[in-house]
């Protein structure tokens, strides 16, 4: 049993949104496939992979560093103790040999894209999904495929006013999300609080709202706006400041009472760690957004959870960014608190397998071998033209 070969794509996402910091009209992935020797049905697994968007593509890092170190390596040495299966945790040891600490960047992003690949080859291999394999081997051994998603969009586009806005938001409601999200900090602030109140009428009991400033603002402008949606049920205020200014993050939390969602943008458990201990998140209402794709993949991922259970705080308080189906997978089998979904954007790489529907805000994922990519046809052709 070996890896045989490692492949990398770069596919445009672009679309003309912008959030408060960045447009999307050159947005990239990376879309890997992980090529092993092993046959099921009639067919080499293959496990397949991308990077979340905001992130530009790696091929250059995976083609020139990673690629090489994973396909130079002796084959046993890629496999678990048994010899039947592959090793995540070895393969990536594999691919960070000769790295440095720190540094977590573009690097994070590129293991984690081949992560998500070896992780889905791996669960192909023994027959399971992905959500079952985790909950047998990190959880509690049964998984709950039902799981929490929250619809994201809202974002600022040329052509799109309070109507348009409004439309978006009533199409993610009527298709059966409880919370929706909105972008905030490309606007003065109040036009983002009529943007707000415009989607707050819309919203029946039992349906929520929740902002994402993207990390625009200075501690001032985060506390004014938090000052200002103080008297809006908002589900949560996002990415207030830049993410690695834990004490900006601090004092919002001092100033506003209701939840705050931050991590999407911490690339390694050791940032995660400094926003648990510096970041004066409240385990008690706030959220954690850490993306395994953009951050060294399940494996780190899986270190992330061991400390936050050491500084007493739950899987379930974890909503990842990204709408991807790995962190659908996590969620389900290790008890994450749900997942974002993005219903109309950056397709074909969101999103669940063909015929899942959200009902009352969750979804149920079906018992396909690996993350389950091979579930929805648009995606799996873009894998499939890539592996041949």
């Amino acid at each position: 049993m070996k890896i045989i070969d490692i492949l990398e794509s770069t596919r445009f996402i672009k679309s003309d949104i912008r959030n408060a910091y960045i447009d999307f009209s050159k947005m990239t992935l990376s879309l890997v496939a992980v090529v092993t020797d092993v046959v099921r049905d009639g067919k080499p697994v293959i496990g397949y992979g991308f990077n979340s968007n905001g992130r530009y593509g790696q091929g250059q890092l995976i083609r020139e560093r990673f690629r090489p170190r994973v396909l130079e390596a002796a084959p046993a040495s890629l496999l678990d103790d048994a010899g039947n299966n592959l090793d995540p945790h070895k393969i990536w040891g594999c691919m960070m040999n000769n790295e440095k600490p720190g540094g977590h960047g573009e690097r994070s992003v590129a293991v984690g894209t081949l992560d998500m690949a070896v992780w889905d080859a791996t669960a192909k291999i023994a027959g399971l999904p992905l959500h079952e394999l985790l909950a047998q081997r990190y959880g509690t051994g049964t998984a709950n495929p039902k799981v929490f998603v929250y619809a994201a969009g809202g974002y600022y586009q040329p052509t799109k006013g309070l109507q348009g806005l409004r439309d978006e938001m009533l199409s993610y409601l009527g298709r059966g999300y409880s919370v929706v999200k909105m972008k905030i900090g490309g606007a003065t602030l109040g036009e983002d609080c009529e943007r707000i109140e415009a989607v707050l009428k819309l919203l029946q009991p039992g349906q929520q709202l929740a902002v994402d400033a993207n990390g625009r603002f200075d501690l001032p402008t985060a506390i004014a706006y938090g000052k200002a949606m103080a008297q809006y049920p908002l589900f949560w205020y996002e990415e207030a400041g830049d993410p690695l200014d834990y004490e900006l993050q601090a004092h919002l939390g001092e100033s506003y009472a209701g939840p705050l969602a931050t991590g999407e943008n911490l690339f390694s458990m050791q940032d995660a760690r400094n926003l648990i201990r510096y970041g004066g998140m409240r385990k008690d209402r706030d959220y954690l957004q850490f993306d395994c794709a953009l951050s060294y993949g399940l494996v780190e991922y899986l270190r992330t959870l061991d400390m936050l259970k050491e500084y007493g705080w739950s899987p379930s308080r974890c909503i990842p960014h990204g709408g991807h189906q790995m962190s659908l997978a996590i969620a389900a089998g290790l008890g994450l608190g749900g997942n974002e979904s993005y219903p109309d954007l950056f397709q074909p790489y969101g999103g669940f397998p063909d015929g899942v529907k959200v009902v009352d805000g969750y979804v149920t994922l079906p018992a396909l071998p690996g993350i389950g990519f091979e579930g929805k046809a648009d995606l799996y052709g873009e894998m499939k033209g890539l592996a041949g």
